[in-house]
């Protein structure tokens, strides 16, 4: 135990002044969890606040799977995204059994299928052929891919042996695995919303934050410029990069140009808002007192002033990737954004703009489901980390 002594008793005793010490312990220089929480660190703070967000800690750790599967999608998928299946198409998901007709267990495993045509509506019909019977196999060898550019491997998570198939979440028009197209297709909708946003979000707190700072001649120059940038419309200025841009280029390619575009004109509302900021607390007694000392502006700037609300340009961020994210699938989906060879999740949602077809193959409606929860994950992280990092809420 600690034997804790009274400010007066730690000045006499010569182990310094009452702030420099707040407990002596017999052999051990550790401190309460009082002591520890009043000597945290900003980020300290934060994180622990955050881990009372249970929402949040969930809304994170559902991105941290989203992102790695995209990041190992080659590896996830047991197919490659182009195969196609063409005796498959539009086939439903293949269920994973663990036990037979008979009620044994056998591990994982799925059924074979036959496929009939039904002469009045021609539509296939799938019928499950409980003779045929192909255990689900990890890491097994298939297509093989590039692991970053570094080597070749073909080793896959899981898969089935020949002649059958596994389907999660069934085939397309054309007999290509749309869970194999759907983790592919995470690369490009999650990625261009990092993208875009960075971009913006870097120019409009530098250029709001000086307009703020520096005001003058400065600030009204920016102010005109993001009113210009601002009046622009962005589904025609959409069309008009698309026929703009080199025609030699892929469509990914493409897109990606258009997107930081995009955001190179799209920072105003960001950066106004950092403006307003930066007016109000320009003139605090701290900023002040950095002037005085001699800390330059750019370190005022970034050190003392972008911190003091930092909960709202976390708000910001989190809010801004999905809607990119939610951009590039509309776009994708009315056929403006990405097209096919190229896989996203809008892409993928544009076989679906049938209603016929969904209500038959209602499968093709599947990467909709994936990109709600990418919003909804964004929107719990976001509200975590705005609570975080608000000095104000305990």
């Amino acid at each position: 135990m600690a034997d804790k002594l009274h400010p007066a008793e730690l000045r006499s005793s010569g182990l310094g002044s009452a702030s420099d010490a707040i407990t002596v312990k017999k052999g051990h220089a550790e401190l309460s969890a009082e002591e520890r929480y009043y000597l945290a660190s900003q980020w300290q703070m934060m994180w622990r606040k955050f881990r009372r967000h249970k929402l949040a800690i969930v809304g994170g750790a559902v991105l941290l799977v989203l992102y790695l599967s995209a990041i190992f999608a080659d590896f996830l998928a047991p197919y490659p995204k182009e195969i196609r299946f063409e005796k498959f198409a539009y086939r439903p998901p293949t269920p994973v059994h663990l036990f037979d007709e008979e009620g044994q267990f056998r591990g994982p495993f799925v059924y074979g299928t036959t496929k009939e045509r039904n002469m009045e509506t021609l539509e296939a019909i799938y019928t499950v052929d409980t003779s045929a019977v192909y255990p689900l196999r990890f890491f097994v060898q298939g297509e093989p891919y590039d692991v970053f550019g570094l080597f070749e491997t073909g080793i896959r998570l899981f898969g089935v042996e020949e002649p059958g198939a596994i389907f999660l979440f069934g085939t397309d028009s054309l007999g290509r695995d749309l869970f194999s197209r759907i983790v592919h297709g995470a690369r490009l909708s999650l990625s261009i919303g990092l993208v875009g946003v960075s971009l913006s979000f870097l120019i409009g707190v530098t250029l709001g934050g000086i307009s703020g700072y520096f005001g003058g001649v400065v600030d009204t120059i920016i102010q005109r410029m993001i009113e210009f940038f601002m009046s622009i419309p962005t589904t025609p200025l959409w069309l008009a990069l698309s026929a703009a841009l080199p025609k030699d280029w892929s469509i990914v390619r493409v897109y990606f140009g258009i997107s930081i575009i995009l955001s190179l004109v799209g920072w105003g509302a960001l950066a106004r808002v950092v403006r307003g900021k930066f007016l109000e607390l320009r003139e605090l007694d701290y900023v002040l007192a950095a002037r005085v000392s001699g800390v330059s502006e750019w370190s005022i700037i970034w050190v003392h002033l972008v911190p003091n609300f930092a909960s709202y340009l976390i708000v910001h961020v989190t809010l801004s990737i999905p809607g990119m994210i939610l951009g590039e699938t509309a776009l994708s989906f009315l056929g403006l954004g990405l097209r096919s060879p190229a896989v996203s999740w809008g892409v993928l949602l544009e076989k679906a703009q049938n209603i016929a077809s969904v209500a038959i193959y209602w499968w093709t409606l599947v990467p909709a489901l994936f990109v709600v929860i990418t919003v909804v994950a964004f929107n719990f992280l976001g509200d975590g980390l705005r609570d975080a990092a608000d000095p104000y809420k305990q």
